[in-house]
């Protein structure tokens, strides 16, 4: 089988309304493909930035993958989330990015977006905080739903992603 090994960190996020951030992120595969190691979910620390905006995170990621075909290529998906001095946590943003299909080093960002709500879900989030969340985190790749939401950007996350490939030219594709 061709194995995929994806390699590399969540470097942190930029751009975002407040800082005291925290990343939760999962990668989503079609029915092909099958984790042999690493985790495919987790949670980075809180960081909160003494000077500038960035919020660093460098949380590693390290996955191994055996597939049987090219559909389903695995899609990290991340949720940003702002801590505040209450111990609360308010969603900041949805993001996915495709995993990369060509072998190397990759720089990458995540561009982020939540959902607007209402008049009323707006104001509410400015008094009381919270705001409109996904009922199902898989509207966040899945693009048929998506697009018929309301919804607003924030920051952006930066990815630094090894990708090797293994195997993918006995199965006809090219790297």
């Amino acid at each position: 089988m061709a194995e995929l090994h994806i390699i590399g960190q969540i470097i942190g996020a930029t751009g975002f309304p407040q800082n005291s951030l925290f990343c939760k992120w999962g990668v989503h595969t079609g029915g092909a493909w099958r984790l042999l190691s690493g985790l495919k979910e987790g949670q980075t620390q809180v960081d909160m930035p003494q000077t500038g905006d960035m919020a660093y995170w460098s949380h590693p990621i390290d996955l191994h993958y055996t597939t049987k075909g090219l559909q389903g290529w695995p899609k990290l998906h991340l949720q940003v989330w702002h801590q505040d001095s209450f111990g609360r946590c308010q969603l900041y943003g949805y993001g996915y990015i495709h995993i990369p299909s060509s072998p190397g080093q990759h720089r990458l960002q995540c561009v982020t977006w939540r959902p607007l709500g209402s008049w009323q879900d707006q104001l509410a989030e400015m008094f009381v905080g919270g705001g409109p969340q996904l009922r199902s985190p898989d509207l966040i790749y899945s693009g048929a739903d998506r697009y018929r939401l309301h919804t607003v950007g924030m920051g952006t996350v930066e990815l630094e992603l090894c990708v090797i490939l293994r195997h993918f030219d006995r199965y006809g594709v090219e790297s």
